[in-house]
């Protein structure tokens, strides 16, 4: 929450404990054609009808209500096609649309804070070639919908390896081909798929359902872009880290040159990194391809000239277009800008409730830590905090996060409920105010524990680069 006095209101916490109306139905329809999807849909089967039903139900009075329909009771049957599955694969990407549009109204009454309008400007032009391509991802997903999760085995999945070598090197395909890519890769470790004792259905199904709709022409096409000139005001920094890849996201408010109201963007960087190089020293892989990631570490604003932009509000970053600005302190920022900055929206296919990552700063509330939870009382009411997302490359762990008085965070929706993943927070050590920023080490420390890290981050970054240089020069 901000202050009144500081030109903010108070957050509505108590808004985001209250139901939102036919929520639970539009999830329970999801839930029943996933669990169809985990038997498979290649013979009729009775509980399966009741799934395939549910979705159509869902969106009966909608423009999809009748090719739904028709393809519920084609699954139904066992005889559904390719168009029959792009059917429901769309139904459900709908259901999850309404579902994320209605969790971020509801984000919107309780900030106060207005949302970016929606332009009609059309995407970058795509190749719409490859057709034949397309077909065979699209035909390959199919047979994964008739033999279901349980069905699969090593000759199902393997055949999405062709498919995906062919599409690689075509950049209009690259997004399609990297999302089939690891698709296949994660159901090849599941095989055979009788054997699981638990299916990740809800997983498997957005997967399943976003691939083949990004089979069909201009779906995959790239965003629409314009640029932005004006100051970057840094808020934070969320760090993914996966075994063979990392991710630095930084959230801000940029302020238009022009004067024109300020607006919430992102801009990330991502890297191939070796599964030895984990923690801070991510942050020697991210640097050299990122000079944003030292303006979050130093408190700095970056002045933008013509930087290009999505509709989304990504910055498509480029060094070339930024230089360092003055100091900023993110807290300043989140008291003053942000509660006037517009939420960019969100493309339709794009609209789903894991994607909800809307920065909020929170002030004045209770920490609790419960055996294995921590929850902020905000203005009399819970509101829990995701602290496995707190990353390990920065100062900022979850210990240090109880007792802290304010929080630079991002509302996220998750098993049912909202939660804030923080940022930075605010906190009294030995009578002195201390803040911590997940990216405080972005850009170098020189914390003991943070260049403790760094070191051995170095040495071991220096003896794979070693490594990879003598069996290049064998």
């Amino acid at each position: 929450m901000v202050p009144v006095d500081q030109g903010g209101g108070l957050m509505r916490a108590d808004l985001l404990a209250e139901p939102i109306a036919d929520l639970d139905s539009a999830l329970a329809a999801v839930d029943a054609f996933d669990q169809a999807l985990v038997t498979g849909l290649l013979r009729p089967q009775l509980g399966r009808a009741t799934g395939l039903t549910d979705l159509a139900q869902a969106v009966a009075g909608t423009p999809l209500a009748a090719r739904v329909a028709e393809a519920a009771e084609k699954a139904a049957a066992g005889a559904a096609g390719e168009d029959h599955f792009v059917a429901l694969a769309a139904a459900r990407t709908a259901l999850l649309g309404s579902v994320h549009d209605a969790l971020m109204t509801r984000i919107e009454e309780a900030t106060a804070r207005p949302r970016a309008e929606e332009t009609a400007t059309l995407p970058a032009p795509g190749g719409q070639e490859a057709v034949n391509l397309r077909a065979a991802a699209r035909s390959w997903l199919s047979d994964l919908a008739r033999s279901g999760w349980q069905g699969i085995d090593h000759d199902v999945v393997s055949g999405a390896a062709q498919i995906v070598s062919a599409m690689l090197p075509d950049p209009a395909l690259r997004r399609l081909a990297t999302l089939l890519d690891g698709f296949a890769a994660e159901l090849a470790a599941s095989c055979p798929g009788a054997a699981l004792d638990r299916v990740p259905a809800r997983r498997w199904a957005d997967l399943w359902a976003r691939a083949l709709l990004l089979t069909l022409p201009g779906a995959a096409d790239a965003p629409a872009t314009g640029a932005v000139t004006g100051r970057l005001l840094p808020l934070g920094v969320d760090v993914q880290e996966h075994a063979t890849a990392a991710q630095a996201q930084v959230h801000a408010v940029f302020e238009p040159a022009d004067g024109g109201a300020p607006r919430l963007v992102r801009a990330s960087v991502s890297v191939p990194k070796p599964d030895t190089v984990v923690g801070v020293g991510v942050w020697q892989l991210l640097r050299p391809h990122m000079s944003l990631l030292a303006a979050v570490s130093e408190g700095r604003s970056m002045d933008l000239t013509d930087m290009p932009v999505t509709a989304e509000g990504d910055l498509l970053w480029s060094d070339a277009y930024a230089r360092q600005g003055e100091p900023a302190d993110p807290f300043a920022t989140a008291r003053v800008a942000l509660p006037t900055a517009a939420d960019a929206p969100t493309v339709p296919l794009d609209r789903h409730p894991a994607r909800i990552a809307v920065p909020v700063f929170l002030e004045r509330y209770d920490s609790q830590k419960g055996d294995d939870a921590l929850t902020f009382t905000v203005a009399g009411h819970p509101l829990a905090v995701d602290t496995d997302r707190i990353p390990t490359a920065g100062p900022l762990t979850p210990e240090t996060v109880v007792g802290s008085s304010a929080c630079i965070g991002l509302l996220r929706w998750d098993a049912g409920a909202y939660r804030v993943q923080p940022l930075a927070v605010e906190k009294t050590v030995r009578k002195k105010a201390v803040v911590l920023h997940a990216g405080g080490w972005a850009g170098g420390t020189t914390d003991k524990a943070g260049v403790k890290a760094e070191k051995a981050a170095t040495e071991a970054v220096a003896a794979l680069r070693e490594r990879a240089g003598r069996l290049l020069r064998t």
